[in-house]
């Protein structure tokens, strides 16, 4: 009975995961980010503008290189690579972006936010703006921008408000005079909103740009052009049919020296690469080329995770034991081997991603999603598998292993 429903259990399984595989297939395709390397993009080329007063220095570029990254992240923005040229320029490199002028539009404004009076006096800055957030108004239709100020910006927020009830208080951002409403009365909570003809996008948009902070300098567009797949459209499908071949190559060498073991391996293989693609597109993660790198690299680390644990559950049976027996032994003395590998290469990858930017977060970011996928699979699915097998044959020849 117990054999019976194994083989039915087992069944439904294979046959679950073909459908999985089979259909999962033009999703992924057609929903996975591709990076600058493989999709093309936008390249464009900022530069500085010296002002009355004030020089443009090293220092300065990289705060406004760190406050642009800090938009791009803000917004969204995937696999963008941006980093300083010279003593005045910075590069922006964006990846596939449906609306990649707007931005850039959006990256380049200065941000300077001011509360003058009605007579043009500077009351008080974005300099102590302490967070900025979007919401829709009560009308559903109109969006607005809540600011909140930090300590000192509060103290100056009510300072200002105070001496101007029932004055306008213009809000002006770039010189540009966003609104002008009314003060009814004094404003002590350090809180105030925009408000306008705004869209959520574009209550969204500002709510980024106060976010991050002002440039520090004003910049200027230079270039801007539309760059190819660095990779190339050709170099893209031999790469594709080369790791195709490679995994092929791995499932059916598997197969044929671990026999039983090998299609549990192969299927569990057909599942960590559908999980850790879904967890990509998910998560918004953009595949670049060091990201197919990353993916193969960890496809090798989950083999090698299994050849650890048959090559123990080989040892277990040679000592004379159950296959039930063994398969647990040998998940037990495997388990810290596999997991000490993975968790100090999953470390290095933390690492850089932390630090890292561009294609090296691609390589890091696929790589983590791999490992721990590996781990979950290599842990359950496998073992559930083996466990499975075992009920439906105690055939040792089916495990590699010549038994009496």
């Amino acid at each position: 009975m117990r054999k019976n429903s194994s083989i039915l259990i087992m069944a439904v399984i294979i046959i679950a995961l073909g459908f999985l595989v089979y259909f999962t297939k033009q999703p992924i395709t057609e929903n996975i980010n591709l990076g600058l390397d493989l999709r093309g993009g936008l390249r464009v080329v900022l530069e500085a503008q010296e002002t009355e007063g004030q020089k443009i220095t090293p220092d300065t570029i990289q705060k406004a290189v760190g406050i642009l990254r800090n938009r791009v992240d803000s917004l969204g923005v995937k696999e963008t690579t941006l980093y300083p040229q010279g003593d005045k320029r910075v590069v922006i490199e964006i990846a596939g972006e449906e609306d990649p002028e707007a931005a850039v539009d959006i990256l380049k404004n200065t941000a300077q936010l001011e509360f003058w009076d009605e007579q043009g006096n500077v009351l008080l800055t974005g300099k102590y703006l302490k967070d900025a957030q979007a919401r829709m108004q009560s009308d559903g239709q109109t969006a607005e921008v809540m600011l909140e100020f930090d300590k000192k910006g509060a103290e100056l927020f009510a300072e200002a408000t105070t001496a101007n009830v029932d004055k306008p208080l213009v809000i002006v951002l770039d010189q540009k005079v966003i609104s002008a409403p009314i003060v009814e009365e004094p404003i002590l909570n350090g809180q105030a909103r925009i408000t306008g003809d705004f869209t959520a996008k574009d209550a969204q948009d500002l709510a980024v740009l106060l976010r991050s902070g002002a440039l520090p300098v004003s910049f200027e567009v230079m270039e801007k052009r539309s760059v190819g797949p660095t990779l190339g459209a050709d170099s893209l499908n031999k790469s594709i049919r080369a790791a195709v071949a490679g995994l092929l190559a791995v499932l059916i060498f598997m197969l044929g020296y671990y026999r039983l073991p090998g299609l549990v391996a192969d299927l569990s293989l057909l599942l960590y690469g559908v999980i850790v693609l879904g967890v990509m597109i998910l998560i918004d993660a953009v595949l670049t080329l060091p990201g197919i790198a990353g993916f193969a690299l960890s496809i090798g680390m989950a083999v090698d995770a299994n050849i650890i644990i048959y090559e123990r559950i080989k040892e277990e049976l040679r000592l004379g034991k159950t296959l039930r027996a063994a398969i647990e032994g040998g998940f037990k003395r495997a388990f810290w081997t596999i997991f000490d590998a993975n968790l100090t290469t999953l470390i290095a990858a933390v690492v850089l991603m932390y630090f890292g930017t561009g294609p090296i977060k691609g390589f890091a970011v696929t790589l983590s999603i791999g490992i721990i996928a590996s781990l979950a699979v290599a842990l359950t699915f496998t073992r559930y598998l083996l466990v499975l097998f075992s009920n439906i044959s105690s055939n040792l020849k089916l495990y590699g292993v010549q038994g009496g």
